[in-house]
């Protein structure tokens, strides 16, 4: 079964970093998110996805007992949600304002700043 689940995430990994390589600005976010959730996935995984019993500590006991789940990836994958999430909505909005300002999403039209040219190139030619 793990062999599926492996196999599973290795596609989503695929499509994510497929979508990481284009030049369009949306399915460079895409890409993020979906490597964000392949990431995460894999963190659930190393957890051992099973039934297992909930990691709480019974009364009188000072450990979880060894078949319990283990609570730490669950709590890596709900911080890592968090922060993906508003790294996506930060992205966005910066995506909407490129949008706004330029017309286009398409990263080989993005080069304004490159027109400009470098600022130290006149303190070169000055020595």
């Amino acid at each position: 079964m793990n062999l599926v689940y492996s196999a599973g995430i290795a596609a989503i990994m695929g499509c994510g970093i497929y979508m990481l390589l284009s030049r369009h600005t949306m399915r460079i976010l895409l890409g993020v998110m979906l490597v964000s959730a392949a990431v995460n996935l894999v963190i659930f995984l190393a957890g051992r996805i099973g039934p297992n019993p909930p990691p709480l500590v019974e009364a009188g006991a000072y450990t979880l007992s060894p078949d319990a789940a283990n609570p730490l990836p669950q709590a890596l994958v709900l911080t890592a949600i968090v922060i993906g999430f508003s790294l996506v909505a930060f992205a966005a909005a910066l995506a909407l304002q490129t949008f706004r300002t330029s017309g286009t999403l398409d990263q080989r039209e993005l080069n304004e700043a490159e027109a400009l040219g470098s600022p130290y190139e006149d303190k070169v030619a000055d020595k």
